[in-house]
């Protein structure tokens, strides 16, 4: 299968451009006038201020975000197969494939596909355990160093499938018993080559991390639905997303030269022209990381692909295949995710050394402004699935000083891929689960803590 992509060495370049362009934009004002040093900032503050408002709040006061999709069922379902590539999943993969094999959808249409990627825990023999249970579940094996990551992984079981959607799961994905009759239908019957369910947090009362991170998902869903109905660019987020088998295989697969398939596969989709969208109701749930040392090598990896993807498809994103309102969305967007936390810390840093003020505020303004109103509308809008955290002045507060994270996250990432040699590191993220013992019992297990 096909890599895609620009070969991770020939990233440095334009890292480095990228790096050098956003500390020459924080730092230049501070050589203009004290009367006119706010004048870029301000004249980039109307541009994404502008975007903010329609995306995220024209489409509230339209009413167009509380529409939710019926579920209408088709006159005959397509085949489907369930997709998760596993490591080391003891504590969760049992409970996962019993929440597959409970969802409602025709059987003979339906397969279970696991891809045991070099699992050194007993997730061998829970999923044999399994298959003795569940025929319609298959297991695929591949060596622990056969590389590629999760993109390998997916790889290696395309060629075997035969349903014309996947659904690529991660290993602690927990869903309703009507997602799939619901997920499908929708995307059938909207002509969509990809949707991606919202994500909810299954733990976010654990601690003050966790419930942070379920206003991030929220956030992220409602920005999400936003560029959609503005004409802009929905992306894929690995867990929960509902791909056509053939859309894929006409994106050559899955680029195994990135450390984020799914981000890199909303790209490879765009400039294919298929395409995407996503679903509010009904979510796929998931465990959010409990500590800040995991938060901060996930988002470090979450960062880089999300840079690498735009230096690797630059080309494509400025030709004709994508549209004039989908270039718009994606500049403004990648001003405010990876641009502006870079620009800022360099105007900072200027401004210590020069003494003077920092000229960027009226930017971050906007950028936190806008993920403010995106938490708030999430979170109070209503939603099958965990609870999102209520909305109150100490709660909206938490979720945006945790934004902040980002701002420390995206220049040092920034700075790694620029100066050091680049090694492809897939880290997965670690799933608790439950206590419980997998080979124990056969009796149908409790829902996980």
């Amino acid at each position: 299968m096909a890599a895609g992509g620009t070969a991770s060495g020939a990233r440095r370049l334009p890292a480095s451009l990228f790096l050098i362009g956003c500390v020459a934009a924080g730092a230049a004002p501070h050589g203009l006038p004290q009367q006119q040093g706010l004048w870029p900032a301000m004249a980039l503050t109307a541009l994404l201020g502008a975007y903010a408002l329609r995306t995220v709040f024209l489409p509230v006061w339209q009413g167009r975000l509380a529409v939710q999709p019926g579920a209408a069922a088709l006159s005959s379902w397509p085949a489907v197969d369930l997709v998760v590539a596993a490591r080391d999943e003891e504590a969760v993969i049992g409970r996962l494939v019993e929440r597959l094999a409970a969802l409602r959808y025709p059987s003979e249409l339906l397969r279970i596909w696991i891809v045991d990627d070099g699992s050194e825990d007993r997730t061998p023999e829970v999923l044999a355990s399994y298959q003795q249970r569940y025929p319609q579940l298959q297991v695929l094996r591949r060596p622990r160093d056969a590389g590629g990551g999760k993109s390998g992984a997916l790889n290696a079981v395309l060629p075997q499938l035969e349903g014309r959607w996947l659904l690529v799961l991660d290993a602690d994905a927990q869903l309703q018993p009507d997602l799939l009759e619901r997920l499908v239908s929708f995307a059938e019957q909207g002509g969509w080559s990809a949707v991606q369910l919202r994500k909810a947090v299954v733990n976010p009362d654990l601690n003050v991390l966790t419930k942070a991170q379920a206003m991030e998902m929220a956030l992220d869903a409602v920005i999400q639905q936003g560029r959609l109905h503005s004409g802009g660019v929905v992306e894929l987020r690995g867990n929960g997303q509902l791909l056509q088998r053939d859309a894929v295989l006409s994106c050559e697969g899955f680029n195994e030269q990135t450390v984020t398939d799914d981000l890199d596969l909303s790209f490879r989709l765009l400039v294919d022209q298929q395409r995407v969208a996503l679903l509010w109701d009904p979510p796929v749930q998931e465990e959010a990381v409990t500590e800040w040392r995991a938060l901060w090598r996930q988002r470090q990896r979450w960062a880089e692909g999300g840079l690498q993807r735009f230096f690797d498809y630059w080309p494509q994103l400025s030709g004709s295949a994508v549209s004039a309102g989908q270039k718009l969305d994606l500049a403004c967007f990648f001003l405010l995710q990876y641009a502006l936390p870079v620009l800022a810390v360099a105007d900072l840093l200027t401004a210590l050394v020069t003494r003077s003020a920092p000229l960027s505020w009226p930017l971050s303004f906007v950028a936190f402004g806008l993920s403010g109103g995106a938490i708030l509308v999430g979170c109070l809008r209503s939603s099958e699935g965990p609870d999102l955290p209520a909305m109150g002045p100490l709660n909206l507060a938490l979720g945006i000083a945790y934004l902040g994270h980002w701002f420390v996250v995206i220049p040092y990432t920034t700075l790694r891929m620029a100066f050091l040699p680049k090694r492809l590191v897939w880290a997965k993220t670690l799933h608790v689960g439950g206590d419980h013992d997998p080979l124990a019992s056969d009796a149908a297990l409790e829902p996980k803590a």
